[in-house]
């Protein structure tokens, strides 16, 4: 979800926290065991009567004109608008998203989104040559944002974004920041990229394949396909994806830096030196014997650890890393982008086992839990290893169907009474 960092004082989604969890399960989860398959979007809500915002709206009215919107288009975006009543519900009810980063991976570049993207990647070839010539940021790392957003254009979003917003503003929690960005809705609507009845994106008001709230799109928008409009709501993705681009690129995107890679460690090396902030050159941690996975040259960077006990695997993450944290400030969703932009070229999975999670279990005991529950009957809908909702409903059902206490959660335990 595009949030201007480096124009406007907010990050990108640090300044919309309300839309994380939201936009995450929508891009990223599945029906099927909580990995990463697609499912088909939600309904879009649909608006009650409310007095109260009633009334809000018809104050706004007069500071929207006040900031430079026209009376037309104000009444216009009003227009078939409402209270969203889902919306207030979703932003009060967050939870938090705080996966590890395996199970973050295996969602981000699952086998489904990988495949697909592929398809798009190959399929966009040439618009994606063309962008990457224009604003020197990769073509794979462009499609991967898109990929992580939107699973690749299928999840952009059908909440229409003037009714979600006000929704959110009148509410109050967040009531500046919200109006903030209804204003900026309502410029773009004046500006013509958009009707208000396309206007539709997440409940928090992220829009199109790559997921910009308003202030951002405004910011950072082009028009790459020349027709006169910045169009990332529609089918064809060019400007959107033209438009994630060129955030990266006047964020500090370096071509022909890569955003980092799966790097080797020798034994006894000094755990000391791992750490974003801790960089170093190539040089220096050739000499140190760090070695990269796949057997590419080495960058300078910084080296973390990403197993689940704080060991293997380890990654090397480099300047344009901390450029994708621009347009997400989370560390997992940057690690994801960057692999996912890696299996679009190619390039294999991790290859360093995570180990064990905090519960004890392996990838593969995950696996396992996911069969042994579905030939019992207790469907998880797929065996990927990530303990999403589905999984833990079949969990659920399975320890209330023997009589223990129902937890949802996975364990060893569980595993050994499943055999």
């Amino acid at each position: 979800m595009a949030q201007a960092i480096s124009s406007g004082g907010f990050s990108r989604r640090g300044a919309l926290l309300a839309g994380v969890a939201a936009l995450l399960s929508g891009c990223m989860s599945s029906g099927r065991s909580g990995g990463g398959g697609y499912r088909a979007p939600d309904p879009a809500p649909r608006p009650v009567p409310n007095a109260g915002w009633d009334a809000w709206v018809e104050g706004f009215k007069g500071r929207a004109v006040s900031r430079g919107i026209s009376s037309g288009t104000v009444e216009a975006a009003f227009r078939g608008a409402g209270f969203l009543p889902e919306v207030i519900e979703k932003d009060r009810n967050q939870t938090e998203f705080n996966r590890t980063l395996e199970d973050y991976l295996n969602i981000a570049a699952s086998d489904e989104r990988v495949s697909l993207g592929r398809q798009k990647f190959a399929q966009y070839g040439g618009t994606l040559q063309a962008i990457e010539a224009r604003y020197g940021v990769e073509r794979q790392v462009v499609a991967a944002i898109w990929g992580l957003e939107s699973f690749f254009g299928t999840r952009r979003g059908n909440v229409p974004v003037v009714s979600a917003l006000s929704t959110l503003a009148y509410e109050g929690r967040r009531a500046e920041f919200f109006e903030g960005q209804l204003v900026a809705a309502l410029k773009i609507l004046q500006a013509g990229d958009v009707s208000p009845s396309g206007m539709t994106g997440s409940w928090a008001g992220a829009m199109g394949h790559t997921q910009f709230i308003p202030t951002s799109y405004l910011a950072f928008a082009v028009d790459f396909t020349g027709d006169g409009r910045r169009d990332i709501w529609g089918e064809d993705p060019t400007d959107a994806l033209a438009s994630t681009a060129a955030y990266l690129a006047k964020s500090g995107w370096t071509h022909g830096l890569p955003w980092g890679m799966e790097v080797t460690l020798p034994g006894g090396f000094d755990a000391g030196l791992l750490g974003r902030g801790k960089g170093r050159s190539a040089d220096d941690w050739a000499g140190l014997g760090v070695r990269s996975a796949d057997g590419r040259a080495l960058a300078g960077g910084s080296i973390i650890a990403g197993g689940n006990e704080g060991g293997a695997p380890y990654f090397l993450l480099t300047q344009n890393f901390a450029t994708i944290l621009r347009y997400n400030n989370a560390q997992n969703y940057a690690i994801g982008v960057g692999h996912l932009s890696d299996r679009l070229l190619g390039r294999g999975a991790v290859q360093a086992s995570f180990g064990p999670d905090a519960s004890g279990m392996t990838k593969e005991d995950r696996q396992e839990l996911q069969r042994r529950l579905t030939a019992k009957g207790f469907d998880t809908e797929g065996s990927d290893g990530v303990i999403g909702e589905k999984t833990k409903a079949a969990i659920s059902a399975y320890q209330a169907s023997i009589g223990v206490p129902v937890t949802g959660e996975p364990s060893l335990e569980l595993l050994r009474r499943l055999r």
